[in-house]
């Protein structure tokens, strides 16, 4: 099936499978029968990215805490396949490479860390409201830094690397995009990650183990609530870090970032970036909540064969409520002069206007070029152009009247209108 005639399916608890990777899978599963399988064990995977590395200092080990409680959890809770097992296993000795690597940069460039940021604009809005538009229609500035995937993959010059010429992470990012197309093509109807694109910085926020990027892939409910009670001003001024190393890199005047993950913490976002202002994107609950639960559901496919999405809607919609009530109780408690909010209807009207009044809140030149590039990118972002997304709430056992009742203060907060 082609990408302008694909649509998603519902069968959550079949995850779609390439042949070999069942085969393999197969394989992995029997050679658990005999006892061959292991768990993920956090010393082997220090020792293992130390050997890649080359390095053995990580600084501040105080991300051993948050990488245990996540490890514990997925070999307890995530029933992973054993294609799944690998790619996380792979996902978390590479961050600890990337932290290896990261503290090896700071002694040898200390002045890194005296770098400055710029503006920074902060999108900060919920799943499926906007985000992942407008934050492309702020990247598509000159000025304007973003996170690109392939960075996302590989923050820091590998080694051997010609200065200003990262040509093999690039290469190693559209590889990991052709892979992820691989395994599951259907996810990209619902969320295109190409490899050249705006990221989310909660990629980032992975290098700490802690972010809410688990819980969006993998079943992990420890873990999760183990998250929500934790400090993250360390996992943030890390952050801060990996963003002053990306601008050694590739300078620009200012940052946008991106995340709903953020609304969990603004506040410490507003006290470990002082220079940024907020960005909330809103749109009716009754559409973005079928869709997001169905984007985790085939997220949690890619590693799992089995996705209760009943259980993920239950969780998500809990979620999403404590996404609501934190963001509101910090604007209500540190004021809204940082906050700025976006209607989808209006960015979908004007998205060029809604670009320009943003810049003029962050107090950024809105220029010619600015609304060029702009004008650009919303021509090239077509909706639809790897599939259609089809998606039920009965497939979650969601009602409307379930919605509603959840989220009924968020519509009124913010005058929320009825999306036909």
């Amino acid at each position: 099936m082609g990408k302008a005639t694909l649509h998603t399916g519902n069968r959550y608890d079949k995850p779609y499978r390439p042949l070999p990777i069942a085969l393999f899978n197969r394989a992995g599963r029997a050679a658990q029968r005999l006892g061959l399988g292991q768990p993920l064990k956090v010393d082997q995977l220090i020792t293992a990215a130390k050997h890649k590395a080359g390095l053995s200092d990580f600084g501040d080990e105080w991300f051993m805490e948050p990488l245990a409680v996540l490890v514990d959890s997925i070999n307890r809770e995530a029933q992973l396949t054993p294609m799944g097992k690998l790619i996380q296993k792979n996902r978390l000795e590479s961050a600890l490479v990337v932290r290896l690597r990261v503290q090896q940069l700071l002694k040898e460039q200390p002045q890194i860390l005296d770098l400055d940021l710029g503006k920074i604009i902060i999108i900060a809005g919920l799943q499926r409201t906007g985000t992942t538009t407008l934050h492309r229609l702020l990247a598509a500035d000159p000025n304007m830094r973003a996170l690109l995937s392939w960075e996302a993959l590989n923050p820091l010059p590998l080694p051997k690397e010609e200065s200003g010429n990262p040509k093999k992470r690039i290469a190693m990012a559209r590889t990991a995009e052709k892979g992820l197309a691989y395994l599951a093509p259907e996810f990209f109807a619902i969320h295109p990650v190409e490899h050249d694109a705006p990221e989310e910085d909660v990629l980032l926020l992975d290098l700490c183990f802690m972010s809410q990027s688990p819980e969006a892939t993998l079943h992990v409910p420890t873990y999760a609530t183990w998250l929500e009670q934790q400090d993250h001003t360390p996992a943030y001024e890390y952050l801060r870090t990996l963003l002053k190393i990306l601008t050694w890199q590739r300078p620009a005047k200012n940052w946008v970032l991106k995340t709903p993950h953020h609304m969990e913490y603004l506040d410490v976002i507003l006290k470990v970036f002082p220079e940024a202002c907020i960005v909330q994107t809103h749109r009716d609950p009754q559409k973005t909540t079928g869709s997001f639960c169905s984007m985790v559901s085939h997220g949690r496919g890619v590693f799992s064969d089995r996705v209760d999405s009943h259980e993920v809607a239950r969780h998500w919609l809990r979620k999403v409520n404590r996404l609501m009530q934190l963001s509101i109780s910090v604007r209500e408690n540190m004021g809204e002069d940082r906050f700025i909010d976006v209607s989808y209807y209006d960015l979908l009207k004007d998205p060029i206007a809604e670009v320009e009044r943003i810049y003029k809140f962050a107090g950024i030149p809105f220029e010619p070029a600015v609304a060029a590039a702009a004008e650009t990118t919303s021509k090239r972002n077509v909706q639809h152009r790897y599939g259609k997304h089809v998606y039920r709430l009965e497939d979650f056992g969601l009602t409307r009247d379930d919605i509603e009742r959840e989220y009924a203060f968020y519509r009124r907060r913010y005058g929320i209108p009825y999306e036909k």
